[in-house]
């Protein structure tokens, strides 16, 4: 058993924020001793690791609450989404700190690849409709059965992969990315063309996606739907402008 004091030099959390979790019923410690004062265990210092963990990878603390109440198995699929996230926003660093080093030595420098978020911003909008408390999350519950949308989802991959050979910009391609983006609004959260274009650039550049999508449609299918998204993508771009 550890004290406040020694749990708060332990892990750095300060002792008033440790009563704070107690309060609100967070954390709770272990027992107190005869003067009353707070005991922690080792299971009660893994779930202290687990909140500070999830408070580092900035998921509100009324969120974390509720994903420390899920089943093993849900809290590392979220912890894998917020992984991943982490190590997109470790990519974008790392190619703003190239193009900054290239830069500082008077190199030429005209790459804007390093400003895109729009992959992290696909990945942060998911974990926020799935685990975070907005009116994404709110629909992604009122929606049922996730198994629905993978199953509808599933069976838009196999179309996209009779399509695979021929053009991502012809209609019928169109018309996928179209009934693809209308699933995952009507099943998780609602897909803007921005999460839409993220999404796209994950399914070619994140394995398991790319596994999946060609397991359901096909070797090749992952590439071609990532094609189709860009080209509808680019599309809606281009009529917003003419719009303006």
């Amino acid at each position: 058993m550890k004290t406040v004091h020694e749990v708060s030099a332990l892990s750095g959390v300060t002792i008033r924020t440790l009563r704070y979790y107690d309060r609100i019923g967070l954390l709770r410690p272990t027992a107190h001793t005869e003067a009353g004062y707070r005991l922690y265990d080792g299971a009660t210092l893994q779930r202290l690791q687990r909140i500070l963990l999830l408070r580092e990878l900035e998921i509100p603390l009324k969120d974390v609450a509720r994903l420390l109440e899920l089943t093993d198995e849900k809290q590392r699929e979220a912890l894998g989404g917020q992984i991943r996230l982490l190590e997109l926003k470790k990519e974008r660093t790392e190619k703003l700190i190239a193009l900054a080093q290239r830069i500082q030595k008077g190199e030429e420098a005209m790459d804007f690849s390093a400003f895109d978020r729009s992959r992290e911003e696909a990945y942060a909008a998911e974990a926020k409709a799935r685990w975070g408390d907005t009116a994404a999350y709110r629909a992604y519950e009122a929606n049922g059965s996730p198994q629905d949308g993978a199953a509808q989802m599933a069976a838009i991959f196999r179309d996209f992969g009779a399509l695979k050979d021929g053009d991502p910009a012809s209609d019928a391609a169109q018309a996928q990315v179209r009934a693809l983006q209308d699933c995952i609004s009507a099943n998780y959260y609602p897909c803007t063309d921005e999460i839409l274009s993220g999404l796209g650039q994950m399914y070619i550049a994140d394995a398991r996606f790319t596994e999946n999508i060609d397991r359901a449609g096909g070797e090749g299918t992952a590439a071609f739907v990532e094609k189709a998204i860009a080209a509808f993508c680019r599309q809606a771009s281009e009529a917003r402008k003419t719009e303006r």
